[in-house]
């Protein structure tokens, strides 16, 4: 491993924390009450002494278990009942048990729901859509009265369309476990825009969806609004909701970047761990947006991704910590379902944290380590509060930012991990 304490010395940038402000609607105040209008809207298609398969898939969405558990006691007050079942593709590392214990890292629990998860990873085939393209679904989730997804309406991490994650998506892919992901998937992320729409047609025609509950969140990650959302006239009403969510998404206020330091990544933060709609990096090729960043760098994986660093490899640097967390089986069970392998290649890595921010400064183009334009932030969730370098202040300031902090140094512990700047944890404590 590179030793970084052979070379000359360098002088870091000093360290501020700013506040930007961020989109959307304030967080919804009573989110059992939203839950329980959204399915009072279509009580109608709801029978009682019926048993509906909630699917409920990996990414952590804000309150995601208080959603669900509401869900369950509006069902139950008109007289039907409900069991979960993962709806996440092939993540979990494509096992039962693997997608069991992610629901219940999201609080997603048997004891909690007071209904049985049921996380059988068989799959069956639909039907057709297209030449070598099938339609499959949960056989746990065929075997109930109908299926009621739950599903957070946000752009996606490789494609860019009028549909992306949503309620769609979680219909073409996330339904059919392993076997349905990996056939989407095959089909290549420059065609999503128009399979997963088409997909979910045809899984529409074959299964029972009375509705399900989409989530939109406002730029602070919180719950915005919950829509209950019918089979006529879904792809529409999706589409208008995918417009809220670009609108009220969390971005960074800068174009140009020379180090991005991200505390965190995961598969509840984002399908790619950390969101290219902030980082700027992509996997699949022709998809732009975001930042232009120079060095990009990634510290930990959070607890809830158990091992799986699927877009691990869209990071230039990662530290020893974060190499050793990873479950290689997880993430190349999920880079072999997407057909995408650059997020799961192993990046240039560093003994810890500081040597990890070191080399990316040393090893900027044109540009002095002093006088570098650093962000850091703890994931790609979390950007109302980011740390960024002097040197970015007053771009920052133009951009509307609020400064809450003097620029200081950064601080790290005794073996170099566990960075403070500008009083900002970058992650939590393992």
């Amino acid at each position: 491993m590179l030793d970084l304490s052979v070379y000359p010395a360098i002088a870091w940038p000093l360290f501020l924390r700013v506040r930007q402000t961020l989109g959307g609607p304030p967080e919804i105040a009573d989110l059992e009450g939203a839950v329980e209008a959204a399915v009072a809207s279509q009580a109608h298609r709801i029978e009682a002494g019926k048993t509906y398969a909630i699917g409920v898939g990996s990414r952590g969405i804000a309150r995601l278990a208080d959603i669900v558990e509401a869900l369950i006691r509006a069902l139950r007050r008109r007289g039907a009942d409900a069991f979960i079942f993962p709806a996440m593709g092939s993540h979990g590392g494509a096992t039962a048990e693997g997608q069991k214990e992610v629901l219940e890292t999201l609080g997603v629990t048997e004891a909690r729901m007071g209904v049985p998860i049921r996380a059988r990873m068989d799959a069956r085939p639909l039907a057709e859509v297209e030449p070598g393209l099938t339609a499959y679904a949960s056989v746990d989730a065929l075997e109930a009265d109908g299926i009621i997804l739950v599903a957070r309406v946000k752009p996606h991490t490789a494609f860019h369309g009028p549909i992306e994650s949503g309620v769609c998506k979680m219909l073409a892919i996330g339904l059919g476990k392993q076997r349905g992901a990996s056939s989407v998937h095959a089909v290549g992320f420059a065609r999503f825009a128009e399979v997963i729409p088409k997909v979910a047609r045809t899984v529409l025609e074959h299964i029972h969806m009375p509705f399900s509950l989409a989530i939109v969140e406002n730029g602070h990650d919180r719950p915005a609004l919950v829509e209950a959302l019918v089979p006529d006239g879904l792809e529409a009403r999706e589409a208008a909701l995918l417009e809220k969510a670009r609108a009220w998404m969390a971005r960074l206020p800068f174009d140009q970047i020379d180090v991005l330091v991200v505390g965190e990544i995961g598969k509840n933060i984002s399908g790619d761990g950390a969101d290219p709609n902030v980082t700027g990096r992509y996997a699949p090729k022709g998809v732009s947006g975001g930042p232009d960043v120079q060095k990009l760098v990634y510290l930990n994986l959070t607890l809830e991704t158990h091992g799986n660093g699927m877009g691990v490899g869209m990071a230039d640097i990662v530290t020893e910590q974060l190499y050793r967390q990873l479950d290689l089986a997880k993430t190349y069970t999920n880079a072999f379902t997407s057909t995408e392998m650059i997020p799961a290649k192993i990046p240039v890595v560093m003994p810890n944290d500081h040597d990890a921010i070191e080399l990316a400064l040393r090893t900027l183009n044109g540009r002095r380590p002093e006088a570098a334009r650093v962000v850091a932030i703890p994931n790609t969730l979390k950007l109302e509060e980011m740390v960024i370098s002097e040197p970015l202040w007053a771009e920052a300031e133009q951009k509307g930012c609020v400064r809450l902090t003097d620029p200081e140094p950064a601080r790290f512990d005794e073996r170099g991990n566990a960075p403070v700047l500008a009083g900002l944890r970058l992650y939590a404590d393992r």
